[in-house]
């Protein structure tokens, strides 16, 4: 069993984003920071001020490269929602490199982690706009200077959280193209790529697989954790993820006000939600009776290449919604998703946490039982 701790220490001390190449001590996995242009995007899918932050344009992104550099096997990992930094996902890159021989990617969902501007995650720039955010809008749940941005964003102008996604499928597709076709720069040409997904990197996975753009996804395997609600089960407010008011926002016009926007216009964003399978598996995934018999048809159709762990204490995204979503023919195995819980205390935002006390042990048994899963499913 690896010590999850230890390991998560290690390498939290050794990355470094801005090198290109970081050296793992005592092991033959290593980690090489690639560069990455995104396309432009479609116009009409965001304002011109979202198009002009550079950060979101250009960037790097952490590709932990296995042993075996001849491998032809790639795992994509996909994070949670308002993450700012890779330390969390570092040793669950590690595991899945070391044990399933595979390279994995690492790839921020736009608008997170360094496709957004420093100042984003910086408290002292951030507490001024909660202030502000408190005076304008009254006492609000949550506020923190850890959300305040995306909250802001997303309260001022709620397609921000499809603008975002439908970026990112923009950009994965431009990078399974280069992997497909040998132009990346350190992963073998042809190789397979699965994906293992948490939270809302988990939302926007399923969503990937269920559209399958140019058939790129056709034989990939996607492990979610933490993942596989459609959106009108998850309770996203949180200090660490948003407010209370920008999820009221949100939820509002994407379970009430959604649908009829798409009937009454016509702009691009529209034109892509009808008639793209993209468009209509995001559409598919805001709630259980939306579109339900589309949803369902793809997920049959992807039993074998699909599976989900949730967590019992897990409140932002909930296993009972989980389930709803993921196990819905009884009748046939294997169940598309599980729920477990963890002996430790645990939440969704850390559900490994790091303690200096004998509780470190229970959470390194954790970590080894989910990720030997993950592993297994994803080799």
């Amino acid at each position: 069993m690896m010590e999850y701790t230890r390991k998560y220490n290690e390498l939290k001390n050794v990355f470094n984003p801005d090198i290109k190449e970081v050296l793992i001590p005592g092991s033959c996995v290593k980690i090489l920071n690639d560069y990455f242009i995104s396309d432009p995007e479609s116009i009409g899918f965001s304002s011109e001020n979202d198009r002009l932050i550079a950060e979101n344009n250009n960037f790097s992104y952490p590709v932990f490269v296995p042993a075996d550099r001849t491998s032809k096997k790639v795992i994509l990992l996909l994070h949670g929602l308002n993450e700012r930094s890779w330390i969390k996902y570092l040793t669950w890159a590690y595991y899945l490199a070391e044990n399933t021989g595979s390279y994995v990617v690492l790839f921020p969902i736009s608008f997170h982690i360094n496709r957004s501007p420093l100042d984003w995650k910086d408290p002292r720039a951030m507490v001024p706009f909660v202030n502000e955010r408190k005076n304008r809008y009254g006492p609000t749940e949550m506020a923190s200077f850890a959300n305040i941005a995306l909250s802001n964003r997303l309260t001022e102008d709620p397609l921000r959280f499809l603008n975002s996604g439908h970026r990112t499928v923009g950009d994965l597709v431009q990078l399974l193209g280069m992997i497909k076709t040998g132009k990346h720069s350190v992963i073998p040409a042809g190789s397979r790529v699965n994906i293992f997904a948490y939270s809302i990197g988990a939302f926007l996975a399923e969503i990937i697989m269920m559209g399958n753009p140019e058939n790129l996804f056709s034989e990939s395997k996607l492990f979610m954790f933490c993942g596989g609600s459609v959106f009108s089960n998850m309770k996203g407010t949180s200090k660490l993820i948003m407010d209370s008011l920008a999820y009221e926002k949100i939820y509002k016009f994407y379970l009430s006000d959604f649908e009829e926007v798409i009937k009454e216009s016509r702009n691009p964003v529209v034109e892509f939600l009808r008639s793209s399978k993209v468009g209509m598996a995001f559409r598919s995934m805001i709630d259980l009776g939306r579109f339900r018999n589309f949803r369902e048809k793809a997920l049959k159709g992807m039993r074998d290449q699909v599976h989900s762990i949730a967590l019992l204490k897990d409140s932002v995204i909930p296993a009972k919604g989980i389930n709803e979503a993921m196990n819905f023919d009884k009748q046939h195995k294997p169940l598309l998703s599980e729920t477990w819980d963890f002996s430790h205390h645990y939440y969704h935002e850390n559900p490994f946490p790091i303690f200096n006390t004998s509780d470190s042990k229970l959470v390194d048994e954790s970590f080894d039982r989910l990720f030997t899963r993950a592993a297994l499913f994803l080799t």
